[in-house]
C-alpha cells in the first residue's frame, strides 16, 4: 500500500491516465468490462482477463440508505460480496457489492456464492445499467487508504429494478503501465 504522501503526486503525474480511466468507466454499464477494456489498452496482460478475489473478513458497514436504494422488501438481505478485481497479477480495484439475489437467477447465486467470477460478468445476462452516484478522486469511506479513485454506483435491470449497490475503489495499479 502506498503512503498517503505519495498518492497525491502520483495523482498530479498521471492525471491525464487518471481522467482517462475515468471515461473509460463512464463509458461501460459494467465495471468489470471497463477494467478488462483498461487492462487490454494498457497491455497489463494477454489476455487482459479479470478475475475477482473474495476478500474475507473486512467486510464494510452497508450504508444505512441500503434497503431503501435496494429496494428490498422486510424479510429480504441483501447479499454482500467483497473483492479485489485484478488483471495480470495487479489488483486495479477493491469493490463494495450489496446486492439483491431475489433479482439474480439460482445459477447465478451459485455462481457468486462459489467462484471468483466478477459480479458483472455474471450478472450481464442480465442487461444491467449503471449509474453513478459518486465518484472522489482519492478514497471515499470504506476505500484503502491508497485508493486514486472511488465510485459509488447503483447497477439497475433494465425494468429499473436495482439490481446492486456498489462502492470501488480503485488503486494506483490503473495508472501504471
Amino acid at each position: 500500500m502506498l503512503p498517503l504522501g505519495l498518492i497525491y503526486p502520483l495523482l498530479l503525474a498521471h492525471g491525464g491516465a487518471l481522467s482517462a480511466f475515468e471515461a473509460t468507466l463512464a463509458a461501460q454499464d459494467s465495471a468489470t468490462a471497463a477494467l478488462g477494456q483498461w487492462c487490454g489498452a494498457r497491455h497489463l496482460a494477454d489476455p487482459a482477463t479479470i478475475t475477482a478475489a473474495q476478500v474475507k473478513g473486512l467486510d464494510t458497514m452497508p450504508p444505512p440508505d441500503l434497503d431503501e436504494t435496494l429496494k428490498l422488501a422486510e424479510d429480504q438481505e441483501p447479499a454482500y460480496r467483497h473483492v479485489r478485481l485484478s488483471c495480470g497479477g495487479k489488483v486495479l480495484s477493491e469493490a463494495h457489492n450489496w446486492y439483491a439475489r431475489q433479482r439474480l437467477t439460482p445459477a447465478m447465486n451459485q455462481t457468486l456464492d462459489t467462484t471468483d467470477t466478477p459480479f458483472g460478468k455474471v450478472a450481464a445476462p442480465l442487461g444491467f445499467t449503471r449509474e453513478r452516484l459518486g465518484a472522489v478522486r482519492g478514497a471515499a469511506p470504506g476505500c484503502p487508504r491508497d485508493t486514486v479513485l472511488s465510485h459509488r454506483a447503483l447497477l439497475r435491470l433494465p425494468d429499473g429494478s436495482p439490481l446492486a449497490l456498489v462502492v470501488e475503489c480503485y488503486t494506483p495499479a490503473v495508472l501504471r503501465k
